[in-house]
């Protein structure tokens, strides 16, 4: 496939893929296996989509975000839900300064380009829909003044899919603006050896202090801008289409994906692409991001848990019952 547009940025595409390398293997210092989470991850940056991690404690959800969080030489910041937490603090305040006999904004954590939100589903819906406007928007209105967020704004969260106690069901419309849910796994035996070797060989004890950043705002900006240039056949978008309609008319599902999971396969597809080092989709692309975009975005009839049917199994089913464009 060859298109004067595709021919113009096949250069940049290579300067792409070259350093998605070196994030990888700057991460390779701290980070074992879990190559799938990583390069969905990186998908999710590209795409400038937000990310959910779900996965038990210990298998480095939070190591993973705050390290590919230090490959950009950008803003972070963490917040650790609890069911105390507040709207304002995330959001910010405004504070009355006596000085003037005004008001004035401090800016809460959520003012970074990149946030990391641990056990998102242990606050409360209050505060989980503090959070709606600035994922979606990428700005926070606080007293009826609108403050926009610096580009780029990414928000990775972590929870933990077994424990209940103390945690909140996080809301349909707040799940439909990430655009993976990315289940984490165990390591293997071998990578979880490694990552004992690596622990027990490193001087410093906080890991991440010997990474060092692969990549600048600017950089990470004109990447994205790339992958919006990714072409994408009409046949593939339409297969897409076809795809998220199904889940909508499915027997065993109460609840389909919304017309934004479309929007999403279709901007992560691209990325995926240009990470592979491709100016155009193929289904392949398609195939690699779809679970991750529908997961979280449909919900099986309570028969079908009852028989322990699965999100996984359906959506393999859907895919299945469409035919591939040619």
């Amino acid at each position: 496939m060859n298109t004067p547009l595709i021919d113009n940025i096949s250069a940049d595409l290579q300067s792409l893929q070259a350093k998605v390398e070196q994030v990888k293997q700057e991460l390779s210092k701290v980070i074992v296996g879990q190559d799938e989470m990583l390069e969905l991850l990186i998908v999710s940056i590209l795409a400038n989509g937000h990310c959910l991690l779900e996965g038990v404690p210990g298998i480095a959800k939070t190591l993973t975000a705050k390290a590919l969080s230090k490959m950009i030489s950008a803003r972070f910041s963490r917040i650790q839900f609890t069911p105390d937490l507040m709207p304002s603090d995330i959001t910010g305040t405004s504070v009355f300064n006596a000085g003037n006999a005004s008001f004035d904004f401090n800016p809460g954590p959520v003012f970074s380009n990149i946030v990391l939100i641990d056990e998102i589903n242990r606050a409360p819906a209050k505060t989980q829909s503090a959070l709606f406007e600035v994922m979606e928007e990428r700005q926070v209105t606080v007293d009826g003044k609108t403050y926009t967020m610096e580009n780029p704004f990414l928000v990775f969260a972590t929870q933990n899919p077994l424990e209940h106690e103390g945690t909140y069901r996080l809301p349909e419309a707040q799940l439909d603006r990430f655009l993976f849910k990315i289940h984490v796994k165990y390591p293997s035996v071998e990578e979880e050896l490694n990552i004992i070797r690596k622990s027990h060989e490193r001087a410093e004890l906080n890991a991440i202090d010997s990474l060092n950043a692969q990549m600048t705002i600017e950089q990470l900006t004109a990447f994205q801008k790339l992958v919006r240039l990714v072409h994408a056949e009409e046949p593939l978008m339409k297969y897409i289409a076809e795809i998220v309609n199904k889940t909508r008319n499915h027997p065993s599902l109460y609840l389909g994906a919304s017309p934004r999971a479309s929007i999403n396969a279709l901007a992560a597809s691209k990325a995926f692409a240009a990470v592979n080092g491709r100016g155009f989709v193929i289904p392949e692309d398609i195939h690699a991001v779809l679970y991750p975009i529908l997961n979280h975005r449909i919900y099986l009839t309570p028969e079908k848990e009852l028989e322990g049917e699965t999100e996984k199994q359906i959506i393999s089913d859907i895919i299945a019952s469409v035919e591939i464009p040619r």
